[in-house]
């Protein structure tokens, strides 16, 4: 019996045009994003199922009213929207990035990725003062057996509940015990070392002169679920920045090498860009959730 040569390179099959009028690394980016974006809808959707099952929440415009360097300033929102703000520019930078890498400009986009990768670090840096500041924290609030103290964390506790009326403050203040009056006052004074050490000195009575005198904004102590909930999905969306800004570096250091002109194109830097676009969208979804509602 003869054997049939096959000619090298024959094809045995040859599907028809593609249904995606794009590439298949990115349509496979597209498929993950979708599958993340599931990933935060059901963190956000467990969110909001416990918020807005709970008569009594965290007020955003006490828990998010500090900024750096402005001291006890109460400015609402202030940091927040400047991190926001960061983080859109980011994404109009990696715009540019990718309109630079479709005119195979390698200059422009090492200059528009570099802009990216800052606003990215930035971003976080914004992030790890906010978590410092509301972890470090210290806030009176009431506790379960009716008198106040001082709750320094929101991951085992809330203290942006309610305000109390001057009248439960008042209250409250009677019931607390003479450490409790001395740590609350101390605070008031910024805790420091030789104010503590002369609050000791007062009797309860005049202890509650002096902070009732200091006009003390006590809070009702909320659900716990919101410290949960608040830095674990504001942490999963920073690891997601973290990671984008990785590969954002890892695009300039390869944009750098020449790596993108010796292919013919910058579909990475698209790619990169499609990521890093879905971390921006999230973020105001987390924004509205957290911050706004």
């Amino acid at each position: 019996m003869g054997s049939t040569t096959i000619p090298a390179g024959t094809k045995w099959w040859s599907g028809g045009k593609s249904p995606f009028n794009v590439s298949y690394g990115k349509v496979m980016m597209w498929y993950f994003l979708m599958s993340d974006a599931f990933t935060f809808g059901a963190f956000l959707i467990s969110y909001g199922t416990i918020r807005f099952s709970v008569n009594h929440w965290a007020d955003p415009n006490h828990v998010f009213n500090s900024f750096p360097f402005a001291g006890h300033a109460n400015l609402p929102l202030a940091f927040v929207s400047l991190m926001t703000f960061i983080l859109i520019f980011s994404s109009v930078t990696m715009v540019l990035a990718v309109h630079e890498g479709h005119l195979m400009n390698r200059k422009g986009v090492e200059k528009y990725m570099i802009l990216t990768i800052i606003g990215g670090l930035a971003f976080l840096g914004c992030q790890a003062w906010e978590w410092t500041h509301l972890l470090t924290g210290e806030h009176v609030a009431l506790l379960t057996d009716g008198t106040l103290g001082v709750i320094p964390t929101t991951v085992t506790a809330n203290p942006w509940g309610d305000n109390l009326t001057s009248a439960e403050t008042l209250s409250a203040l009677q019931k607390s015990s003479h450490q409790q009056l001395v740590a609350i006052a101390s605070t008031l004074h910024h805790g420091a070392e030789t104010a503590h050490h002369n609050l000791n000195a007062l009797t309860n009575q005049e202890l509650i002169s002096q902070i009732s005198a200091s006009g003390l904004h006590a809070t009702h102590s909320g659900p716990i679920a919101f410290g949960g909930y608040f830095f674990g999905i504001t942490g999963f969306h920073g690891f997601h920045v973290f990671s984008g800004v990785i590969i954002n570096i890892v695009m300039y250091i390869k944009t750098k090498l020449g790596h993108f002109d010796q292919r013919g194109h910058y579909e990475m830097i698209e790619k990169a860009g499609l990521y890093w676009h879905f971390v921006d969208l999230v973020w105001v979804f987390v924004f509205l959730c957290f911050y706004l509602v």
